[in-house]
């Protein structure tokens, strides 16, 4: 059998696609939740509370300076054992990207934030607004326009990144590719090359679009 007829034996496809669903579903649920989450989180960084400051960017260097794969063991063996919890692989790796997309985010809020010009904070203030008025009609429409595209990298981030779930059980796109070579190792060697090929196809077609998306807005607001 040929490497790309295999792709098209049985259900192959089917599977794929359906691995491929699991990662977009993991992605989806997390960007969603981590975009609310570190908005949340940059303003608490930009606050004077020195505890607050040093809460925030111990928070966020954990999670830079620690890989993804561990923390996924972390959560998924660690908290099962230690707290008796009962998480699913999709559950567990839902909660590592959103503890790391929101901290990301959050930085990027952050340095969306302190970039705005004092002055617009004044002029809110004249105006006879409060601080939390302050923030939500002025400060932020304006710092989302600088914020987007470093939105839109951490998203695609994201996105490859689910590929490391398979570490800790979760049968996605990966996972199934290569139950599909080792189904048909014998029958067609170069397997791995049509399979590989495929998910790094569909991998492409899910990051590509918010790649053009993230140009296109910068060049639209310079």
């Amino acid at each position: 059998m040929q490497g790309l007829d295999i792709l098209f034996d049985g259900i192959n496809m089917q599977r794929i696609l359906g691995g491929l669903w699991i990662s977009a579903r993991i992605a989806l649920v997390s960007v969603t939740l981590s975009m609310v989450a570190g908005i949340f989180t940059g303003i608490l960084m930009t606050k004077q509370s020195l505890i607050l400051r040093v809460v925030c960017r111990f928070y966020l260097e954990a999670m830079r300076i620690i890989p993804v794969i561990v923390w996924l063991f972390i959560i998924y063996f660690g908290l099962s054992i230690n707290f008796h919890l009962n998480l699913s692989g999709e559950t567990a790796s839902i909660l590592v990207f959103v503890l790391w997309g929101a901290a990301e985010m959050g930085d990027l809020v952050r340095g969306s934030i302190t970039s705005i010009d004092h002055h617009q904070y004044e002029s809110g203030y004249a105006l006879g607004l409060s601080q939390a008025q302050v923030y939500f009609f002025v400060i932020i429409p304006q710092a989302v326009r600088r914020l987007i595209p470093g939105a839109i990298n951490l998203t695609t981030r994201m996105i490859k990144s689910t590929s490391l779930v398979v570490m800790i059980g979760v049968v996605e796109v990966l996972k199934i590719g290569q139950q599909v070579i080792e189904a048909n190792r014998f029958q067609s060697p170069d397997a791995a090359f049509w399979v590989y090929g495929l998910i790094f196809l569909l991998y492409f077609i899910l990051c590509m679009p918010l790649s053009r998306v993230s140009k296109y807005l910068e060049r639209l607001w310079q």
